[in-house]
């Protein structure tokens, strides 16, 4: 047997109840901070990852102008540069128009949120019941 084995017979229960507590409170408090400390390097990855994902939507939008841009010099050697940027504007309004309708059609559809398919079963549930209880 090992000293501290010994040392630990001669403690009380008491004593041990309250080593336990002690030991178990300092496990508790390390394994908070090491999560802690893990969250904020997790924090830290994910706002990197969410600024790279900003500044890949921005480069996005500077490819998406310079191909407005080239089909606007395409169109132009089949008429008028002004006639041109007029038409890729009308063709662009036009798409933006479309998604927005679409856009408020499922807005729509999705408001409000509750989930009415559910509660209308309910209430024909709760109907029943009571129709049940009446005639028994």
């Amino acid at each position: 047997m090992t000293s501290q084995q010994e040392d630990l017979r001669q403690q009380s229960v008491a004593e041990l109840v309250q080593r336990l507590a002690t030991q178990t409170q300092t496990l508790v408090r390390q394994e908070l901070q090491l999560a802690q400390a893990e969250m904020r390097q997790k924090g830290r990855r994910a706002g990197l990852g969410v600024g790279m994902f900003g500044g890949s939507g921005l480069v996005a939008l500077l490819g998406l102008g310079a191909l407005v841009a080239a089909a606007i010099l395409a169109l132009a050697t089949a008429v008028a540069p002004w006639l041109a940027a007029l038409i890729v504007a009308v063709v662009l309004f036009a798409t933006a128009g479309g998604l927005a309708l679409t856009g408020k059609h499922e807005l729509d559809e999705a408001t409000p949120p509750t989930p009415e398919r559910a509660i209308d079963e309910g209430r024909h549930a709760v109907d029943e019941i009571r129709t049940n209880a009446r005639h028994a």
